[in-house]
């Protein structure tokens, strides 16, 4: 079940669309510099945060600050020189991550030459709250983003567990 999960996954990512209608509703509800940190994201990242914000309002949640975090909460996959990761790295991350945690770690330790894909994946969630505060997001915002990545369970962190789990 989980490598047909993951296949989807996959193929979802390999055709990502934003809508313009989604694109709009982002201009709408971001910052200025939020929104930037959106567009830096590939479109597959964009999906993604899109997804999660869907499934947070189909969730019944109407908290801005959460749906804004949602829509930024993986910027921190772009590296500093605007480098974002390529989709192939994702499926030996979670293989690595899986089977063999010691290697990811390593690699994300050394972050040089073709591993660095793995040293900005394994700072993305603290990335994030990073780049959410230098772009000018309230502190409430960042604060998500921040608790989120270090897995301090509250309840808007647990919302977005849930629904970043769900895509």
């Amino acid at each position: 079940m989980a490598v047909r999960y993951r296949l989807g996954q996959f193929f979802t990512a390999v055709g990502a669309r934003v809508a313009p209608t989604e694109r709009m509703l982002v201009v709408g509800l971001l910052g200025p510099g939020e929104l930037l940190l959106f567009e830096r994201m590939s479109r597959f990242d964009q999906r993604h945060c899109l997804d999660v914000y869907h499934t947070l309002v189909r969730g019944g949640h109407t908290d801005p600050l959460l749906l804004r975090a949602a829509l930024i909460h993986d910027c921190g996959k772009v590296a500093d020189d605007g480098r974002r990761i390529p989709l192939v790295y994702y499926g030996v991350f979670v293989i690595l991550q899986r089977f063999a945690p010691g290697i990811y770690r390593q690699a994300a330790s050394s972050g040089r030459g073709l591993l660095w894909p793995f040293a900005v994946h394994a700072a993305h969630a603290e990335r994030s709250a990073w780049l959410a505060a230098a772009a000018g997001s309230p502190p409430d915002l960042v604060d998500i983003l921040h608790d989120y990545g270090a897995q301090r369970m509250n309840s808007r962190t647990v919302a977005l567990q849930w629904a970043d789990e769900q895509n």
